[in-house]
């Protein structure tokens, strides 16, 4: 059974949270935040399902990043900016880092937005 990805446009319960954390890497979820849309394409085992996901949902390449979410860490450690989906030399990003400063704000604002607030952990 492949891993759900599920596209978030409002805050995930923390149970579904902790419990798509658990299918694969226990530790973490992987992510895509679509910046323009103000989405988030999470679970799966590939950054790049979840991309699939929201391009088939309308989204554009260009407003996809790709990162994973730690939500067992310190409110300030638990966005990762990594993904193999980052690197777009065309879009100015030549790396696996989400480069540019203020994109990071955005998509730990997006985060904090749809999966933790920085006050809040998961028990």
């Amino acid at each position: 059974m492949a891993a759900r990805i599920i596209i978030l446009n409002q805050k995930i319960a923390p149970e579904l949270l902790r419990s798509l954390c658990n299918e694969i890497f226990t530790s973490f979820i992987k992510f895509v935040a679509d910046t323009r849309r103000g989405l988030l394409a999470v679970g799966g085992e590939m950054h790049a399902d979840a991309e699939q996901e929201l391009l088939e949902n309308g989204s554009h390449q260009s407003d996809l990043w790709g990162g994973n979410f730690y939500p067992d860490e310190a409110p300030a450690q638990r966005v990762e900016f990594t993904s193999f989906i980052n690197i777009r030399p065309r879009d100015g990003n030549s790396s696996m880092q989400v480069e540019n400063a203020a994109l990071q704000i955005q998509i730990t604002n997006l985060c904090s937005k749809l999966l933790l607030d920085p006050d809040d952990g998961l028990a």
